[in-house]
């Protein structure tokens, strides 16, 4: 981020200041600055344009919506994070790599990322503020550190930034599909093609404001799959992200009509038959992780084991016929 220049009295906040080029003619502000400031959530965008944080043109803008032209001037404050109000939790963390940048971090199911209502203890937040003592401050007080999220019944394996520098390096490689990840999933049915792409876009449930769902005029969500094996009625996939919407696999999939074994928010009807040994079942499992180190340059890779209930789970189905 560009520190010259800042206005006054703002010596402490990180400083942007980005010209809109002819191809921004008409971009919503709120959508144009989540492109460039990738490791700002587009929740957080808004509150700054809310807070009258971003001006146009040397004015004020509190209105998200709107419109730029070619060649305004876009200037954002982000004001240094406040105390964290989350409290650090001894919480065995499962450390799968760690250095002054960064860590690795195979997250058990059951357990939600960071703090939100109803979940303001015993998340994964919680246990690696009592394990780093800090982190960075750019993805806000509930998400310190935060570049990306699984979903609270979603196994497998997460980076979380330890500074302001990893995390905007590595919040742009999310966007540029550098930071990879692969996930295992065991579906209903018996998924054909054996290797496709699902483009649908998501957005929030029109009533069920809990869920997500594939609907027009959402935000564009690319999953890609392929089939590893047949287990009866059941199909094992492999899946990688080309977008990270909240919920993307689970709602692409039951979309499809391949609903996640034991996703009961997604998934129609009850599971009465789901395998005996998913004796917690919600077979989705982030099992590989891939990025640049954002000091060092290094390509690392990393892998989680699949879960002992998702182990158990596949070895009861092979003994299923095809």
């Amino acid at each position: 981020m560009k520190h010259e220049n800042r206005p006054p009295g703002l010596r402490a906040s990180l400083y942007e200041k980005i010209t809109a080029a002819a191809a921004d003619e008409d971009r919503r502000l709120d959508q144009f600055l989540a492109e460039r400031l990738a490791a700002l959530s587009r929740s957080r965008i808004q509150k700054l344009v809310e807070a009258g944080l971003v001006q146009i043109n040397r004015l004020p803008c509190t209105d998200k919506n709107y419109r730029l032209g070619a060649g305004d001037l876009v200037e954002v404050t982000i004001p240094p994070p406040e105390k964290a109000s989350v409290e650090p939790e001894k919480i065995n963390l499962d450390i799968i790599y760690e250095d002054k940048d960064l860590l690795v971090v195979n997250k058990p199911r059951g357990m939600v990322v960071h703090p939100a209502p109803g979940h303001f203890t015993g998340t994964l937040v919680n246990a690696l503020l009592n394990h780093c003592g800090d982190l960075s401050g750019i993805g806000g007080v509930m998400r310190p550190g935060i570049v990306h999220r699984l979903d609270k019944d979603t196994s497998g394996l997460l980076v979380v930034a330890k500074n302001d520098f990893a995390h905007q390096i590595l919040s742009g490689q999310l966007k540029t599909r550098e930071l990879n990840r692969e996930y295992l999933a065991l579906v209903s049915g018996r998924v054909k093609p054996l290797i496709g792409r699902i483009e649908a876009p998501v957005a929030r449930h029109p009533r069920h404001r809990k869920k997500m769902a594939v609907m027009a005029g959402g935000r564009k969500a690319v999953t890609r799959y392929r089939v590893l094996k047949y287990h009866g009625r059941y199909s094992l996939l492999q899946l990688n992200l080309e977008t990270g919407r909240t919920h993307q696999i689970r709602v692409h999939l039951a979309y499809l009509g391949y609903p996640v074994v034991g996703d009961l928010t997604y998934a129609k009807g009850t599971w009465s038959d789901l395998p005996a040994g998913l004796t917690e079942p919600h077979a989705l499992h982030a099992r590989r992780i891939k990025f640049i180190h954002p000091r060092t340059g290094e390509a690392l890779e990393f892998y989680a084991p699949l879960p002992a209930e998702f182990k158990k789970g596949l070895v009861w189905l092979k003994s299923m016929k095809d």
